[in-house]
């Protein structure tokens, strides 16, 4: 089977204060102290109507410094080998991220956010909102991730102050 090539245009930057992809937190659970804002392009501004009424959202966007994809990689967590797709790492085939984070305001064409894990200058590629409705499950299985206690992963979690190997989950 032969599928064609996909593409995908940028409908806005994000702006934060992790300049070194090294040291942001590694996922936004480990970020919430981190303000970013994502700034939207002026012909994409109609569709920011009532986005205002959410208090989270998810923001798809481009891993623009990945680095070169792999199919086995070490997560944060742990030292194992997991598959790629098995992990949140970013050296994806297809380097795109996925965070929720917590909209504080909007002004304009611009939307402040806390639970920020992400790059200053990301290319933003589309945000849909949280709801409870649909988006809240409980899980009952983790994966590998169950092997690892909640304070391991919150001290692995915050890489700028660990000195992680720069994975993901």
């Amino acid at each position: 089977m032969s599928l064609s090539p996909v593409s995908y245009r940028p409908i806005g930057i994000i702006h934060s204060a992790h300049q070194v992809k090294e040291k942001i937190p590694a996922q936004p659970i480990y970020a919430q102290e981190c303000l970013g804002t994502a700034e939207i392009l002026p012909e994409f501004l109609d569709g920011l109507r009532d986005i205002e009424e959410f208090s989270h959202i998810y923001l798809v966007f481009h891993l623009h410094e990945a680095g070169p994809p792999r199919l086995i990689v070490k997560p944060f967590l742990q030292p194992q080998d997991h598959g790629i797709f098995a992990t949140r790492a970013p050296s994806r085939p297809n380097p795109i991220g996925l965070s929720i984070v917590e909209l504080v305001k909007r002004v304009g064409n611009i939307l402040h956010f806390r639970g920020c894990d992400i790059l200053d200058g990301t290319p933003l590629l589309d945000i849909k909102p949280y709801t409870r409705r649909f988006d809240h499950i409980a899980t009952q299985r983790n994966g590998w991730q169950d092997q690892v206690d909640d304070q391991t992963a919150g001290q692995r979690g915050l890489r700028d102050y660990q000195g992680s190997n720069g994975g993901a989950a």
